[in-house]
């Protein structure tokens, strides 16, 4: 690749701005950014909402004039390897970077729309943006009533941000218990626990089947969904819907009155681009170990992108996916095989209450699979790994982090953990 290649990426998150600061003066690069703001870190969303960081503080470092903000690629014509933006400019590439993300999942409830209408009520928000955050920001008050949709990672991180603001919470988790797909039973009851001290009060197995407003819409029904972009969330660009939020209605018929409700259900790949253009999408936008789809010229990265089956929607799949297509269109030898995912949580409140959790690898065991496990009520901590045969295929650590590092590089190295009671003690196996 020289200078005079055209590289154009399509997002202006982690993963797209990773790549072009790896590609540097290699290659004429131009990002394609929908948000206004100035880059920034999502994962910090959550602290930003706390009121510990100012949103300046999650800026990602400067992308330099590579990067046009503000604007959204609508159309792809891969005969003519252009994108067409809807300022009216046209982006003409030699190689395209799908970097598009991921939007929040809006759930189907009933009166969380009008008919036709693409306007959330008031006092209804979703929780993935900076824009989500700041609004949501603005309406929290001390005492004010609010509803958590979803018990995942998004879930929890919000409630425990709104109980630091002095919000009522009420978090409402369809599933058995907390964080499913990154802890096991008892790390999750020790979460629940956490939250619960912190004032937040939790509903598992409880399905939200509606949203009750002020003036409820006549067909309760909610659209089809639709892909809309960061900074485009239901009701940008047109006028607010006049109703305003009052509750939430339970799949048992109980009712919860709320002045807020934060939609915290996950996320889903922004694949809409890729589809119109005749690319594969399955769940996410399909590519090989050279981060490519079907067409040579056009690769994707970051939570849109499917490798192997594999969905990742993390910042460290992300930046190692952006590391190695950098590599690869600077002519590297370089193949992607996949992320072996760490997920790490800080829960930091003022004061003592505070709870760290990171979870990596299989943490449900297999039949034969050995299990250890070592728990300090007292200290309120909990660390349990999996081992199959002599390697460490997964654990859960919830309290005390410091044997993460050592236990995360056994992990990933694919090591004999040659003393494992020393891995899991606080010395961090040193």
């Amino acid at each position: 690749m020289t200078s005079e290649q055209r590289v154009v990426v399509i997002g202006g998150g982690l993963a797209g701005l990773r790549l072009a600061q790896r590609l540097g003066p290699a290659a004429a690069v131009t990002v394609l950014g929908e948000e206004t703001h100035v880059p920034y870190n999502r994962v910090l969303l959550a602290e930003v909402l706390a009121g510990r960081y100012a949103p300046e503080v999650t800026a990602l470092p400067a992308p330099g004039p590579a990067l046009r903000r503000g604007v959204r690629a609508v159309r792809l014509d891969r005969d003519e390897r252009a994108v067409h933006c809807d300022d009216g400019t046209v982006a003409r590439y030699d190689t395209l970077v799908l970097a598009t993300g991921s939007n929040a999942v809006l759930p189907p409830l009933r009166g969380l729309f009008e008919p036709e209408g693409r306007d959330l009520p008031d006092g209804v928000h979703a929780f993935r943006t900076m824009d989500d955050c700041l609004a949501l920001s603005a309406a929290v008050r001390p005492g004010v009533r609010v509803v958590v949709i979803g018990g995942g990672l998004l879930g929890v991180s919000a409630a425990r941000a709104l109980a630091a603001r002095g919000a009522q919470v009420v978090l409402a988790q369809q599933g058995e218990r907390l964080m499913e797909r990154q802890l096991d039973a008892d790390a999750s009851v020790l979460l629940h626990a956490h939250l619960t001290e912190l004032g937040v009060e939790i509903h598992t197995e409880c399905r939200v089947r509606g949203v009750l407003t002020s003036a409820a819409p006549r067909n309760p029904a909610p659209p089809a969904f639709e892909e809309r972009g960061p900074g485009r969330s239901p009701g940008s660009g047109g006028a607010r819907a006049q109703r305003e939020v009052t509750g939430v209605e339970l799949a048992d018929g109980y009712r919860l009155d709320a002045d807020l409700v934060v939609l915290a259900c996950g996320v889903r790949p922004r694949t809409g681009l890729a589809r119109a253009a005749g690319l594969e999408v399955r769940t996410g936008i399909v590519v090989d170990d050279h981060l490519r789809t079907g067409d040579p010229r056009v690769h994707a990265i970051g939570d849109c992108a499917e490798h192997a089956g594999q969905v990742y929607g993390l910042a460290g799949a992300a930046l190692e996916q952006a590391d190695t297509l950098a590599a690869l269109l600077t002519g590297e030898p370089a193949r992607y095989t996949g992320t072996r995912a760490l997920t790490r949580l800080t829960l930091s409140t003022d004061g003592d209450r505070s709870l760290d959790l990171a979870a990596f690898g299989e943490t449900t065991p297999l039949p034969g699979d050995d299990v250890v496990r070592l728990a300090d009520a007292t200290r309120r901590t909990y660390r349990k790994v999996v081992l199959r045969g002599d390697r460490l295929v997964g654990g859960v650590l919830l309290g005390e982090l410091s044997t993460v590092g050592a236990l995360a590089r056994t992990w990933e190295g694919e090591e004999p953990p040659h003393d494992l009671f020393h891995l899991l003690t606080d010395d961090g196996g040193h």
